[in-house]
């Protein structure tokens, strides 16, 4: 039988997937019975020619990222991911909505999470500052940064070296001018993928695997703004908030919901300030934005 050879998925290029193996770039199809390859999937691949091959095996992920697709269905985005950098701003007015949603998303996909506060080179609410301490004594690691003036930049790049990452945030925070940074030939990077395949440029909304120059990977993933509540069930929900943890074991009823459940020890635990009460605000809301066949 022909030896199988490991390589890391870095693209999808139309039909085709790119795996990079020992720095060659290796146009491959997919088995069909396959599940489905993303960006960072390590596989096993049978070459048909130096620049030309197979996947014929998906490898342990170790963590995957999902998002909703068509029809209540889930699909992955990335895999082996290590942290999710959540990019928010003073502008934009920062969407802690959508913040909390992330983290949640974090809690319960094996993916690490930290914070990267943009543009701190304009003013910053009071009610902003307040908020961020929430995080940090949650103990999300918090990195303050201006893309644009090149403040704390190499902070983040050094946290960056060791890991697989990738940034997530709201539209207009500036996680191009972040990443375009921390990759000034990511173009370049772009191009020589292409043409070693011979496969034109590939759309930018598709995932993008780039090794930085200070080390660590970076997974680029414009079209995913947003992965949703793909799949999580309120009890997960719950879950995704750190400090829960202590008081959900608490609550009178096993499948409590955290609501106007009788002798619910979150909701008193937000109540007597023992957690923020803008955090639990906010879980109510995204319990609310839910399926309903993810509730009780």
């Amino acid at each position: 039988m022909e030896a199988l050879t490991e390589g890391l998925v870095i693209a999808h290029l139309g039909k085709g997937i790119a795996v990079e193996v020992g720095g060659q770039i290796i146009l491959c199809q997919t088995l069909r019975k396959l599940d489905t390859v993303v960006v960072g999937d390590r596989v096993l691949i049978s070459q048909s020619s130096p620049d030309q091959g197979r996947i014929e095996q998906l490898l342990p992920r170790r963590s995957v990222l999902q998002r909703p697709s068509r029809g209540d269905k889930i699909r992955p985005v990335a895999a082996n991911i290590d942290t999710i950098f959540v990019v928010f701003a003073a502008e934009p007015d920062c969407d802690f909505l959508l913040l909390d949603q992330y983290l949640a998303i974090c809690e319960n996909c094996n993916i690490d999470a930290a914070l990267v506060f943009n543009k701190i080179d304009l003013p910053c609410s009071e009610t902003v500052e307040l908020e961020l301490q929430n995080y940090l004594a949650l103990g999300y690691s918090l990195y303050r940064v201006s893309a644009n003036r090149k403040i704390g930049v190499d902070v983040l790049q050094k946290a960056l070296s060791t890991q697989t990452s990738m940034f997530a945030g709201q539209s207009g925070v500036g996680k191009s001018s972040l990443t375009n940074t921390l990759l000034p030939d990511k173009s370049l990077k772009i191009n020589s993928v292409s043409e070693t395949t011979r496969h034109g440029r590939h759309t930018t909304t598709a995932a993008t695997l780039y090794h930085l120059p200070g080390g660590g990977d970076l997974i680029d993933s414009p079209g995913v703004a947003i992965f949703g509540l793909a799949g999580l069930s309120e009890a997960q929900l719950a879950w995704g908030y750190r400090e829960f943890h202590p008081f959900i074991g608490q609550c009178r009823f096993n499948d409590c919901r955290h609501v106007n459940d009788k002798d619910c020890a979150v909701r008193k635990a937000a109540e007597n300030d023992e957690i923020p009460l803008s955090r639990y605000q906010r879980f109510l809301k995204l319990r609310d934005k839910m399926p309903p066949t993810n509730r009780m």
